[in-house]
């Protein structure tokens, strides 16, 4: 026969079964709060005015959805530079030529002050090695950087870090449909990204420990940066005709000087047989 619980022994076991039913309530809360919100802790969006540059990060999609906005910003007047980053695709060739081509066709730009910023860098930390030491040799006051949403918070955390305190780094939401803060969690591939952000951004931190802040003379890349109109000159160089009379007239002058070969007549031609 089973031996009966006493009132102390039944009223701490439903104490217990309390505790761990509103633990587990509180599990649950807290995970769906992360699950929520955490798509959001990977988002920097901050309220952009104006900025002196617009930093166009490499890896975005066939949309080109960041090159659309940076468009919109320098057409509004909300940007005054552009630096196009684009990594080495075909040879000596880089992305960087074939989305600053598409950058032109949104608009009436100046192409001095449109750069390309060719790299061969596999991560967000070697873009920032390539290019903020030249945003402080050309004294880039705010800059803001156009990444994907997901890394928005993690880019600006390795550029904010690199540079110490100037340039200004700021970062938007783009709301691109490969990734929504808020309904991530619903998006095979949202899910995928949020993964991936969460394991860089952890990745980061650890290799940005001991890093120090870069100053102008760290340049370090593979192909110079240069703007727009430099690149088109050195692609189609311009021929001054005017320049090249001079030589053609050299030349004109020295085929007359050159002495015809003799001729043999007739008679010399019949004397010799």
């Amino acid at each position: 026969m089973a031996k009966s619980l006493s009132k102390k022994q039944i009223r701490a076991r439903r104490i217990i079964a309390s505790l761990i039913a509103a633990a587990a309530v509180i599990v649950i809360i807290l995970f769906y709060l992360v699950i929520t919100e955490s798509g959001h802790w990977l988002v920097d969006d901050d309220e952009i005015n104006h900025v002196t540059w617009v930093a166009v990060l490499d890896g975005q999609s066939a949309d080109l959805e960041r090159i659309d906005y940076a468009a919109d910003l320098v057409a509004n007047g909300q940007a005054d530079s552009v630096l196009i980053l684009g990594r080495r695709c075909l040879r000596n060739r880089s992305n960087a030529e074939f989305y600053v081509e598409e950058f032109m066709r949104l608009g009436s730009f100046d192409s001095n002050a449109v750069f390309l910023a060719p790299h061969d860098d596999a991560s967000t930390i070697g873009e920032a090695f390539t290019i903020i030491p030249w945003l402080k040799k050309h004294n880039a006051d705010t800059v803001l950087l156009l990444t994907s949403a997901a890394a928005s918070h993690r880019v600006k955390k390795i550029f904010s870090t690199l540079s110490g305190e100037k340039p200004v780094y700021k970062t938007v939401d783009i709301h691109h449909y490969q990734y929504n803060a808020d309904s991530w969690y619903t998006n095979r591939e949202s899910r995928k990204t949020w993964i991936r952000e969460w394991a860089a951004l952890a990745m980061a931190t650890f290799e940005l420990w001991p890093a120090g802040i870069l100053t102008p003379n760290d340049s370090a890349f593979y192909k110079r940066i240069q703007s727009l109109k430099e690149f088109e000159e050195q692609k189609n160089p311009v021929v001054d005709l005017q320049s090249l009379i001079p030589k053609v007239s050299e030349k004109s002058k020295a085929v007359d000087t050159i002495p015809e070969p003799a001729k043999e007549t007739t008679d010399s031609v019949i004397s010799n047989e």
